[in-house]
């Protein structure tokens, strides 16, 4: 699965609107400054997070942008499907009955990629801004056990 830009900057600026507004607006044009992003840019993906109920702008002198519930209710998950990015690693399209191949059917696969989607998705949705915020989101944060069964390194396939 690959998050385009779009995905990836909204969550880039939520994050930075999270860490920087101490409830007081910010201006787009700080954020796209901090985050190397393209005000324009910006300025279409907010409209999207406005219209999803993520933030709320202030009009006027020392006017932006507030986060609409506190960082600690914004889930990654939220900022991404806000701004129409589709949180899924199959290639059909999201609730379709049609299948990826060009018959209409399901690649032998299908239920592979459509459960990592899922995944990734309870991941995402398992993660705040405010986590982001604190850098609260690492390695040692894993959702899994680590494997206890070692795998076996290409050469030693190979080998056999």
């Amino acid at each position: 699965m690959k998050l385009s830009t779009k995905g990836r900057y909204a969550v880039m600026a939520m994050v930075d609107l999270a860490d920087s507004s101490k409830d007081r607006p910010v201006a787009l044009a700080d954020i796209a400054d901090r985050q190397e992003i393209s005000l324009s840019y910006l300025e279409q993906l907010f409209g999207k997070l406005r219209k999803g109920g993520l933030v709320r702008s202030v009009r006027g002198p020392g006017g932006g942008y507030l986060l609409a519930r506190t960082a600690e209710e914004t889930r990654i998950a939220d900022v991404i499907l806000a701004v129409d990015e589709p949180i899924r690693a199959t290639r059909c399209k999201s609730g379709s009955p049609k299948g990826c191949k060009s018959n209409q059917g399901r690649c032998l696969t299908h239920e592979l990629w459509e459960e990592l989607g899922n995944q990734i998705y309870l991941y995402l949705a398992s993660v705040s801004l405010s986590d982001v915020v604190d850098r609260r989101v690492s390695g040692s944060n894993r959702m899994f056990e680590p494997r206890t069964t070692k795998i076996k390194e290409p050469s030693q396939v190979a080998a056999q």
